[in-house]
């Protein structure tokens, strides 16, 4: 194994072609048994579903190069498992979850030249996804699917360290009530595209969504949940919504907040009127972990989250450490978070 030719600290968050991808085919009521590919493209007819309906999910994880060599991934059980409930809801069949371990272990281990070395900041990005193949032109779910897995090698987000970015309230809603909030449907992406580059083009690094229904709760980011932290960094509070998307990256905060710092974390409601009380605030997911909020900024009016400017508050920071020393092998992981992939 001699890892590829790449000035990994250049990297960037963007799509690299490596050798090899996973694909899987549903047809007649079955899923084939699946294989490995050199092919990167895919050619469907003009009328797929997919095309028509937007009927794909998708999921995102990574693995990482720990310090003493092992190629690992983080907790790919729970990407299994929200893929399953995405498809589900969209009507698809899903894909088992004992396949899609071994599928990410499959692609992982014939791409492990693409796999950064330890201390780059650099991972291989894992994006399995699923969409409808078959021409349809009824409204109406496809019969014949496409199951995928890419893998692009990714710098690291934050290029210099973490500085706090600046969010603001839109006027658009992320989800619909009772629609598809809580499932990881590219069509909710599609959906964000306007108001994030018009946050963009206005300043701002993000949008921060409030409940559909009343507009008066903390929902998510276009591409994160939110946590905040209080009571002089004791407690958590991440807001509980049936059109958030529950993050991965978030349920593994706070555990440790709660199991390792001995924190309280509240999971429930947050009210947009709470958040000045927030001493500190992030945004928690795959390719950030987590990025600090520094100020929202509602339609004029500025709310100043007290951790300031300047970089991670002390208690997000100490999160931030925890999970990603985890990650890295330089702490002790609670049982099953991490998954070697044994390369021979």
């Amino acid at each position: 194994m001699a890892l590829k030719d790449i000035d990994w600290g250049s990297l960037g968050f963007s799509y690299v072609e490596t050798d090899y991808s996973y694909v899987s085919m549903y047809k007649d009521g079955k899923w084939d048994e699946g294989t490995l590919t050199k092919d990167h493209n895919i050619t469907m007819n003009e009328c797929a579903c997919v095309l028509q309906y937007a009927q794909t999910c998708f999921e995102g994880l990574k693995a990482y190069r720990t310090e003493d060599g092992k190629i690992v991934t983080f907790r790919p059980d729970l990407n299994a498992d929200r893929m399953i409930d995405s498809c589900n809801r969209l009507e698809m069949p899903a894909f088992p979850k004992e396949r899609f371990i071994e599928a990410v272990e499959q692609v992982v281990k014939a791409n492990a030249d693409w796999v950064p070395p330890y201390g780059s900041g650099a991972t291989l990005y894992i994006r399995p996804f699923m969409f409808g193949y078959n021409s349809v032109i009824g409204v109406k779910p496809a019969e014949e699917y496409m199951f995928r897995i890419l893998v692009t090698p990714v710098g690291p987000y934050f290029k210099g360290g973490a500085k706090p970015v600046v969010v603001r309230i839109p006027d658009f809603d992320r989800a619909a009530p009772h629609g598809t909030g809580g499932i990881k449907a590219g069509l909710n992406y599609a959906m964000s595209l306007h108001p994030i580059m018009e946050a963009h083009r206005e300043g701002y690094s993000e949008n921060m969504y409030l409940d559909p229904a009343t507009r008066t709760k903390v929902e998510e980011t276009g591409g994160a949940n939110i946590i905040f932290i209080k009571d002089g960094g004791k407690t958590l509070v991440t807001p509980k919504s049936d059109s958030i998307l529950p993050s991965i990256t978030r349920r593994s905060i706070c555990y440790i907040a709660e199991h390792i710092l001995g924190m309280n974390v509240e999971h429930r409601a947050v009210m947009f009127d709470e958040v000045k009380e927030a001493e500190e605030m992030g945004l928690c997911g795959t390719a950030a972990v987590i990025s600090p909020v520094g100020q929202i900024h509602d339609h004029g009016n500025v709310i100043n989250i007290p951790s300031g400017m300047d970089g991670m508050g002390p208690t997000i920071k100490k999160l931030y450490d925890t999970l990603t020393g985890i990650q890295m092998g330089h702490l002790e992981a609670p049982e099953g978070w991490i998954h070697e992939i044994k390369v021979d």
